[in-house]
């Protein structure tokens, strides 16, 4: 069958068998390997990206279900050049360490600002609570997603 999925602003149509995911319509059809294929089971949220806006494990959506809808992921985030603040924050306050679920998460943290622009700790850690990391205990991700929050930009892929 025929998808045609808007991704990062630009139109990608690919012919795809009917079970095709969309973390795989992504990554192999689109070769945008900034998601990250995790689970397969929706648990580790590393495939987190958005649809129209709202986050969704990209393992637990097929691509057909994605046709015809905008579709963010990692790489969009970045806008003309300049890292989106939540992308800064991950680099400021190291809030990554393997960088599996990097990925996953910046998508989350910048959906939690572009409509918390103030969160608490607590707010950011039941934002990325649908996500897994193996490697940082979540301390500094949270304090990433903060500073990003103490330091907008006028870029927000949602603005």
């Amino acid at each position: 069958m025929q998808v045609t999925i808007t991704i990062n602003g630009e139109r990608v149509t690919r012919d795809v068998e009917p079970r095709t995911l969309l973390v795989h319509f992504v990554r192999d059809d689109a070769g945008l390997r900034g998601t990250h294929w995790g689970c397969d089971t929706s648990n580790c949220g590393a495939c987190t990206l958005w649809v129209d806006g709202s986050p969704v494990k990209s393992c637990t959506m097929l691509a057909a279900q994605a046709d015809g809808h905008e579709v963010t992921t990692v790489e969009g985030l970045e806008q003309g050049g300049e890292l989106d603040p939540v992308q800064k924050g991950f680099i400021e306050c190291h809030g990554l360490q393997c960088g599996f679920c990097t990925p996953g998460m910046m998508m989350t943290g910048r959906w939690l600002l572009d409509n918390n622009p103030h969160p608490s700790d607590g707010e950011i850690r039941e934002a990325i609570s649908g996500q897994i990391c193996r490697c940082t205990g979540y301390k500094n991700i949270v304090k990433a997603i903060q500073w990003a929050a103490d330091n907008p930009a006028t870029n927000e892929v949602n603005a």
